[in-house]
C-alpha cells in the first residue's frame, strides 16, 4: 500500500470506516470495509471484495459522465480498502443553511443536473444526501460515497434515488426542502428528456403512496 501516515478516523458507518491520512505527500481518504460477524466468512469476503472493486468503477464512470468525483489512487482488494482523493470543501449539508436563497436554489439546480447526468448514463448513486455532496474551493460540486450505487436504468431505481434525495432535504433542510427539491428537478429536467422525467416523477409519487400505505397498515 506504500507509505501512509497514521490514519485519523473521520466517520464510522455500518459498512465501512473512513480515515483521513497522508499518502505519498497527498491528503487522502481511506475507505476500509469492515468484516461482518453475522455473515459466513467466505461470503463476507466475497461481498467486501466485490464492493471494493465495484465502487471505484462507479466513481470512474460517474466522472466520465461529467460528474465530479474523487480520484481513486489505490484499490487494495485483499484488505477491502480504497485510497482516494480528499476533497477540500464544504458539505452541502452545511452549505445550504449558510448561503442566500438565490445561491441555495442555484446549488440545488446544479445538483439536479449532476443527478441527471448520472441517470442518463445508467448510474444510480444509492445514497443521495447532502452529506455526500461537497463544494470545492473552485465551485465544483463533488459526489462522494458510491458504496450503495449500481449500474441500471430501471425506473424503480431512478425513482428511489431521487426519492431519497427528497427525503434527505425534508429531514435535514425542512425549512426550504420543497423549493430545493423543485430546483433539483429543474436541473434534472435540463439533462433528461421530458418523457423520462415524467416517468421518474410518477415513480416517486408511487413510492410515496406505497410508503403511506405501509405506515397506515402498521398503525
Amino acid at each position: 500500500m506504500g507509505e501512509i501516515s497514521p490514519p485519523l478516523l473521520m466517520k464510522k458507518g455500518a459498512e465501512a470506516c473512513l480515515y483521513l491520512a497522508e499518502w505519498h505527500g497527498r491528503k487522502v481518504v481511506m475507505k476500509k470495509r469492515l468484516p461482518k460477524g453475522y455473515r459466513l466468512s467466505e461470503m463476507d469476503e466475497q461481498i467486501r471484495s466485490y464492493r471494493t472493486i465495484h465502487e471505484p468503477q462507479l466513481i470512474h464512470e460517474a466522472k466520465r459522465a461529467g460528474v465530479p468525483t474523487p480520484t481513486i489512487f489505490l484499490v487494495d482488494v485483499k484488505n477491502s480498502t480504497i485510497i482516494m482523493e480528499f476533497i477540500e470543501g464544504k458539505q452541502l449539508k452545511r452549505l445550504l443553511n449558510e448561503v442566500s436563497e438565490k445561491d441555495r436554489l442555484h446549488l440545488c439546480r446544479q445538483v439536479g443536473e449532476l443527478i441527471g447526468k448520472l441517470h442518463k448514463h445508467g448510474i444510480v448513486h444509492g445514497d443521495l444526501t447532502t452529506s455526500n455532496m461537497i463544494q470545492s474551493s473552485d465551485g465544483k460540486i463533488f459526489f462522494v460515497d458510491f458504496g450503495l450505487g449500481e449500474k441500471t436504468k430501471e425506473l424503480e431505481a431512478l425513482g428511489v434515488d431521487l426519492h431519497l434525495m427528497k427525503r434527505a432535504l425534508q429531514s435535514t433542510h425542512f425549512k426550504f426542502a420543497e423549493e430545493c427539491f423543485q430546483n433539483v428537478i429543474e436541473g434534472y429536467s435540463s439533462v433528461l428528456d421530458a418523457g423520462t422525467v415524467k416517468n421518474v416523477l410518477d415513480k416517486i409519487r408511487e413510492i410515496e403512496r406505497r410508503g403511506r400505505y405501509i405506515a397506515e397498515r402498521r398503525s
